[in-house]
This record gives structure tokens, C-alpha cells and sequence, in this order.
């Protein structure tokens, strides 16, 4: 099975819009680069992992047919998690 590398990352938004300005709120994405990763705290990753689990059904179509992921413990003993975009 074939997969794209990518990572976790939890974004802070603050809407600018007329309609939401100053709305804010966190967006949980996926990058392709490690560098731009979100660094969790090890109690923290778990609660935001069930979040994606629960919302991956949402992603897949088309040539995307599902999700895993793994976590890495960085040397600061942080978590990035790693994730698989499966594809056919």
C-alpha cells in the first residue's frame, strides 16, 4: 500500500473576516515537513489524536482510503506524531 508522509500540527486562527472578527480557535492539520510539526506534551497528544481519529472518515475519498500514524519522542521528550495519508 502506498502512503504520504505527514505530520501533525495544531494551528492557532484568529478570524479577521467582517462576519468572525476575532473569532478564534485551534485547527488541527496535517504538513508535509517535520520542521513545521507540532512538538505535544506527552499528556497532551492523546486527547488531540482522539480528536483525529474520530474526523479522519471525513478525509477519506478518492484516491485517499485511510490513516495511521505513529508517535515520536523527540530528544526533549516531547511527541510529533507521524502520520501515513494511505493511498490507491
Amino acid at each position: 500500500m502506498a502512503s504520504n508522509e505527514l505530520y501533525l500540527a495544531v494551528l492557532p486562527m484568529v478570524h479577521l473576516g467582517m462576519n468572525q472578527y476575532g473569532l478564534t480557535e485551534q485547527v488541527i492539520t496535517l504538513l508535509p515537513d517535520r520542521k513545521q510539526a507540532t512538538e505535544f506534551f506527552p499528556d497532551e497528544v492523546q486527547d488531540y489524536l482522539n480528536i483525529f481519529d474520530r474526523r479522519t472518515q471525513y478525509l477519506v475519498g478518492g484516491h485517499v482510503t485511510g490513516y495511521s500514524y505513529e508517535k515520536l519522542t523527540t530528544q526533549n521528550n516531547r511527541v510529533v506524531v507521524k502520520v501515513y495519508q494511505h493511498v490507491g
